[in-house]
């Protein structure tokens, strides 16, 4: 499935998601689906990208690592089910949403955790969700300067 399609599914289940382990669930998800898209980046991506989508993926993996592991059932991970990214600017538009969503909904776990656990792993969450969406906007800012670089190359 392409990567536009899921997140768009990411984004619904994020939305739709219940009590604290339904949501860190939903944001284990989107951070495993950000690591997989820069992986893809960083492999078969504009070579002007690669730099920072592999730090998108190392970033995304943290935001992984700082949540409990949920238990997905077979051919429920998202990530898994990438296989081709299609428009790299669509993706990335996209998925810089999905990690905005992302933070806002831990900032409303945080605001409402009973515990303090519960409070410190939505912070670091928050971070690496932060951090991840910066990696996003930077290689939008890289595509822009490169399709405005473009027609200057073409006339010379």
């Amino acid at each position: 499935m392409d990567a536009v399609r899921l997140i768009v599914r990411s984004r619904r289940a994020l939305a739709a998601s219940g009590g604290a382990p339904e949501l860190l669930t939903e944001v284990w998800q989107a951070q495993a689906l950000a690591q997989a898209v820069g992986s893809r980046l960083a492999v078969a991506g504009p070579p002007e990208l690669r730099g920072e989508a592999l730090g998108l993926t190392e970033l995304a993996g943290r935001g992984c690592g700082v949540l409990n592991t949920p238990v997905i059932a077979p051919g429920e991970l998202r990530a898994a089910q990438l296989t081709e990214l299609g428009d790299a600017r669509q993706s990335l538009t996209d998925l810089g949403g999905l990690l905005g969503e992302v933070g806002m909904a831990l900032v409303g776990l945080a605001c409402a955790a009973d515990d303090e656990a519960t409070y410190w792993q939505c912070m670091e969450a928050i971070d690496a969700a932060d951090e991840s969406r910066d990696r996003v906007l930077e290689m939008l800012r890289k595509l822009s300067d490169r399709d405005e670089s473009l027609p200057e190359r073409e006339a010379g």
